[in-house]
């Protein structure tokens, strides 16, 4: 069975930093792109940032403070965020993407509040 697990999620004053972590129990975990998405109270869940083939792309809302990675070797991905902001407050999944249906974590909350 498929597990992703996400940790780093915390309380965090705005301006500050988080760094968020996911741990893949996937075979192959280097073939799947992979993205991090947020969903705040009463929102839809929305693409913050994705890997597809070593290329990164942002959400406009995230560019320039939050950074998108991953280390296959340890089937690992990580999202950085930087100059956090009260509207970032969201819980934050991890994702493999593939066709059909992607590989969720159970996400981490995530708040900006002084």
């Amino acid at each position: 069975q498929v597990q992703l697990a996400e940790s780093g999620g915390g309380l965090v004053q705005p301006g500050g930093s988080l760094n968020l972590s996911c741990v893949a129990s996937v075979s192959a975990f280097w073939r799947y792109p992979v993205a991090w998405y947020r969903q705040a109270p009463g929102k839809e869940r929305e693409l913050v940032a994705r890997e597809v083939l070593g290329k990164t792309d942002y959400a406009d809302f995230v560019k320039g403070r939050f950074i998108i990675s991953r280390d296959n070797a340890k089937n690992s991905m990580y999202l950085q965020m930087t100059n956090l902001e009260p509207d970032d407050t969201a819980v934050y999944y991890c994702a493999a993407l593939r066709t059909g249906s992607n590989y969720w974590g159970r996400g981490t909350q995530v708040t900006v509040s002084s």
